[in-house]
């Protein structure tokens, strides 16, 4: 019997979600599998992912063409549509929500894309779509975006769960870690229980590398002035995302050590875990599993897209690593300011950021495009 190393990531304290949804996995029964026999104990969800799910797809025909009888807008369509595969996967993960009391069993929807920089319209929506789908088991995806980071506290304080997508700098993540704080501290002042509210924090990784290894290709392309430099420059490619993670973590540690995190944690405040996202390898010349393998630790998730999870079950190599070499995670980042290598990782994680919110828009639009097709066809002449 083969060996499923994704169940051995477990023992090491880290949860390991699905970066994938659809409703052919749903009614195939192949979610279910995975999640009673191969480790997965969460899902996340993305415009993207719907856009993949969705467009071309007959399953969902016979729900659009509903929603057309009922005189829906194409945007209330899709949402009928999405809040069905969130609440149905939310079912199908419920005896995981229930057996960890809460920790995992999670199926993470965002609020559209188009609000990233509003942040009452993503109040109002991170509340809309809670009511809506209706489970306990489902979690409002935010953006950490400075707009997002305000609705992430009220609506932490409003009792709802909430994962905070594309995160990218430590800084982020710090902000995002103190509007949880933030937020659990208004509802003990409101007098209303806390032990029953989960968030995670999705720190990105692959696209980290892509961008400064695009930079290094095009400073090693233009010419180097000597070997020194050559082999300063390729000595960071595909270390960065790591690095940056490793550090992150310590800051985690740092912040469950504050005197404000521990008065929330005595009266049942369930810790904001860092989740680790964009985790499929994009060079090839990388391992498939390095997001995952380098990153293993406690009170973590590692959210994989299916190719990855088919990688990691057959050769993931679980052991727990987010604490080693944390001195190097440190003077590597450090390095990026080194003449010879110049990289302003500052402008990198905005420059991400701005690229990560413009990757969910355009499928959202996308999405909504080849819906109004699909009404177009599916209604009657």
């Amino acid at each position: 019997m083969t060996t499923n190393h994704l169940l051995e990531i477990k023992n090491y304290g880290q949860s390991i979600w699905m970066d994938n949804l659809s409703r052919d996995i749903i009614q195939s029964g192949e979610l279910k599998d995975m999640v009673e026999n191969k480790g997965i104990c969460g899902i996340t969800s993305n415009p993207a992912i719907f856009e993949k799910a969705i467009a071309g797809n007959a399953i969902y025909d016979a729900d659009i063409e509903a929603g057309i009888k009922a005189k829906l807008p194409t945007y209330k369509i899709y949402e009928s549509l999405a809040f069905k595969d969130i609440r149905d996967a939310c079912d199908i993960l419920r005896p995981v929500y229930d057996a960890t009391e809460g920790l995992d069993g999670y199926v993470s929807i965002e609020v559209p894309p188009t609000i990233a920089h509003d942040t009452e319209a993503t109040i109002n929506e991170a509340r809309r779509y809670y009511q809506e789908i209706g489970r306990e088991n489902v979690m409002i995806k935010i953006p950490g975006t400075s707009s997002g980071l305000p609705a992430v506290e009220q609506v932490i304080a409003d009792g709802i769960n909430v994962n905070v997508t594309l995160l990218f700098s430590v800084e982020s993540y710090i902000n995002t870690a103190w509007a949880y704080i933030r937020g659990l501290e208004k509802r003990v002042q409101e007098g209303k229980e806390i032990n029953k509210l989960s968030s995670v924090a999705s720190f990105f990784l692959s696209r980290i590398d892509s961008n400064i290894d695009g930079k290094i290709d095009a400073k090693l392309a233009k010419g180097v002035d000597d070997i020194t430099q050559e082999a300063k420059l390729k000595t960071i490619k595909g270390k960065v995302a790591i690095a940056n993670a490793k550090i992150a973590y310590q800051e985690y540690k740092k912040i469950i050590n504050d005197e404000r995190w521990k008065a929330l944690a005595a009266k049942g405040a369930n810790v904001q875990r860092l989740l680790w996202a964009s985790t499929s390898t994009k060079d090839p010349s990388y391992s498939d599993v390095m997001y995952v393998d380098e990153l293993v630790g406690p009170e973590t998730v590692n959210t994989l897209p299916p190719v990855t999870i088919e990688a990691c079950a057959d050769h993931c190599n679980a052991a727990s690593r987010i604490e080693t070499n944390v001195d190097e995670a440190y003077q590597l980042i450090s390095s990026l300011k080194d003449p010879d290598i110049n990289i302003d990782i500052n402008k990198v994680m905005d420059e991400l950021l701005v690229d990560g919110i413009d990757k969910f828009v355009k499928p959202f639009q996308s999405l909504m495009n080849s819906l109004e097709n699909k009404v177009k066809q599916l209604s009657p002449v």
